[in-house]
């Protein structure tokens, strides 16, 4: 296991410190695991350039290499696994299992997107002409990515710039970066310098990057809050941008399901990484003839779930990541308790060390509540009842979000149905939070625009281009 705490920046494939660091802490202990370099305006500078400067060979470079660069990405996370993960444990907090699945999970990425086909499409074929509508690079493509998946969702945005012919210059979040940076010193000559940069910094650099006018295209996950002023700043060039932002997912549970088989499902749905997952199961419709069995059922199952340092064996829920997201938790705890909600478990949250919140069910608050109306990013849930089918797809519809839902029920065509009429970008039916590298992903309303995933979100990296070709005029029969 490496001692390292000090790490560098990737900048056209060379080690790059800063000029001065930042801490980064282990928010189950509250303590210091290591330093990342805090980028100056003149080292993004340096980045958008080295990428600039390799765009050129690297848009050229056939297809089939730009697939093994790929492939050689996701043998570098695949071999470093053991290492990565643990860096990746103390400084996001999941547990070692999760981490893991992370950096494999961005192996996969980049191993699947390298097997997608750019399409070219012929537009006229005529004795006059002939035209083709082929899809080409962009250019340097800006990645910010989040922390609670730090590394496969870096992955949704570079594996797809590359494949596409394009440059990347890649920022994860100031509280995770230590994972990202090491992933680049690893991939140091896997890569020709340049193609792939990786820069660290506070919150001044987000906003450098979306207004640097040497990047092309913005490819952000966050806050839906963030995801405006991102896309005000890329306005001002006009960027090309794909956002992916927040979630306020609902799950609608029909009264035919099988409650002691699906308690558990519902739990992980919600609570899955302590709750910090843009796709969870953030409000929990149940119908009324099965709402007092089942949120038993889940409170049951729930009271079995331990949580804990994420590198102690056993633990299955962490930390939450930060300490702004910390207090944002407890501030919907605290309203809650304010309004008088009833909670079924949890609230109360322990004096130590680390950013811990309990698993925390709150039952039935009203639809205008704080804790239904917002996105909580944390491991609280909203149980609620419902009447009509009708009342819960108006219910999960009346939401400025549009991420993603899911439908619990032993009717498949009648889930369909539903399906239809749910304003989400993805709906899963008995399942929440299945991802795939070769079906689309993006949100509806302001959970974002664009996809990631898929031909769709390999496209998002390309402008199309069409050509035609006058063809020789044919000289008249004599």
């Amino acid at each position: 296991m490496t001692t390292q705490t000090s790490y560098t920046m990737t900048i056209g494939g060379q080690a790059v410190s800063g000029a001065t660091s930042f801490e980064v802490l282990n928010p189950a202990t509250g303590q210091v695991i290591g330093s990342a370099p805090d980028c100056t305006p003149e080292q993004l500078d340096a980045a958008v350039a080295a990428a600039r400067k390799a765009f050129p060979a690297w848009s050229a470079t056939p297809i089939e290499k730009r697939r093994e660069a790929l492939l050689g990405i996701a043998g570098v996370l695949g071999g470093n696994v053991e290492e990565l993960k643990r860096l990746l444990t103390s400084e996001q907090g999941k547990p070692h299992e999760g981490a893991m699945g992370d950096v494999l999970g961005g192996a996969y990425w980049c191993q699947a997107t390298s097997t997608l086909e750019i399409p070219e499409k012929v537009v006229e074929d005529s004795a006059e002409r002939h035209g083709i509508t082929r899809h080409v690079p962009i250019g340097v493509v800006g990645a910010i990515a989040p922390w609670n998946f730090p590394i496969i969702l870096a992955m949704f945005k570079v594996a797809p710039a590359l494949l596409a012919g394009n440059t990347v210059v890649l920022k994860p979040s100031p509280f995770t970066p230590l994972t990202t940076l090491r992933m680049g010193e690893l991939l140091r000559g896997v890569l020709p310098d340049g193609v792939l940069n990786i820069v660290t910094g506070g919150d001044a650099l987000g906003p450098w990057m979306t207004s640097h006018p040497g990047i092309d295209k913005i490819s952000f996950t966050g806050s839906s809050a963030t995801g405006r002023k991102v896309m005000a700043s890329a306005s001002e060039t006009l960027k090309r941008v794909t956002l992916e932002l927040g979630g306020n997912d609902a799950a609608i549970v029909l009264p035919d399901v099988d409650i002691a088989e699906v308690a558990e499902k519902l739990f992980w749905a919600a609570f899955g990484n302590s709750g910090q997952i843009c796709i969870a199961t953030k409000r929990m419709y149940v119908h009324k003839d099965i709402y007092e069995p089942l949120k038993t059922a889940i409170v049951d199952y729930a009271k079995t779930v331990k949580m804990g340092d994420g590198a102690e064996q056993g633990t299955q829920l962490g930390p939450i990541n930060n300490k702004l997201q910390y207090e944002r938790v407890l501030d919907l705890i605290a309203d809650s308790k304010a309004k008088g909600y009833k909670f079924l478990m949890g609230g109360d949250v322990s004096p130590a060390p680390g950013y811990f919140v309990p698993i925390t069910i709150i039952d039935n608050p009203p639809e205008n509540s704080r804790i239904v109306q917002e996105e909580q990013f944390g491991p609280v849930l909203p149980l609620l009842s419902f009447d009509t089918l009708e009342e819960a797809i108006d219910r999960a519809n009346a939401s400025p979000y549009g991420l993603g839902a899911s439908i619990w029920t032993a009717d498949e065509a009648k889930a369909l149905d539903i399906s239809s009429r749910i304003a989400a970008g993805t709906v899963w039916i008995n399942e929440t939070q299945h991802l795939s590298p070769l079906g689309a992903f993006g949100g509806h309303k302001q959970s974002g625009l664009g996809s990631e995933g898929a031909l769709e979100g390999l496209l998002e990296y390309t402008n199309t281009q069409t050509v035609y070709v006058k063809k020789p005029a044919v000289a008249a029969a004599q």
